[in-house]
C-alpha cells in the first residue's frame, strides 16, 4: 500500500545545488533543515513542474519558496533577494 517514492538520480545534483543556494542566500547553517522537491503543477496556468523549497530558520520558523520551473532549470539568479525572507514565512498551518 505504501511505498518509497521513486528517486530520479538525474535531478540529484540540481536538488543539492538549490539547497546550497538556499543556504547561501538566507544565511542558513548546516543544522537548519532545507527540503527541495520537484512537484507537478496542479493548477491551470501553472507550468507542468515546479521546484518547492521548504526551510526552517534556527528559531523554528518554516519558510516556503516556489520556483516556477523544473529543478534542473533553476539557476542561482532565480533565488530571491535575502531580505525577502520574511515574506516566505509559511504559516498555513502545522504540517509537520
Amino acid at each position: 500500500m505504501f511505498g518509497r517514492a521513486a528517486t530520479d538520480t538525474r535531478n540529484l545534483h540540481s536538488l543539492e545545488q538549490v539547497e546550497t543556494w538556499t543556504r547561501e542566500t538566507f544565511g542558513l547553517t548546516a543544522d537548519c533543515l532545507v527540503l527541495v522537491s520537484e512537484e507537478a503543477g496542479r493548477l491551470p496556468g501553472f507550468p507542468p513542474l515546479l521546484t518547492v523549497v521548504l526551510f526552517w530558520t534556527p528559531d523554528g520558523t518554516r519558510h516556503r519558496l516556489t520556483l516556477f520551473k523544473p529543478v534542473a532549470g533553476v539557476v542561482a539568479g532565480d533565488m530571491p533577494i535575502h531580505w525577502l525572507r520574511p515574506s516566505l514565512v509559511d504559516d498555513a498551518g502545522d504540517c509537520c
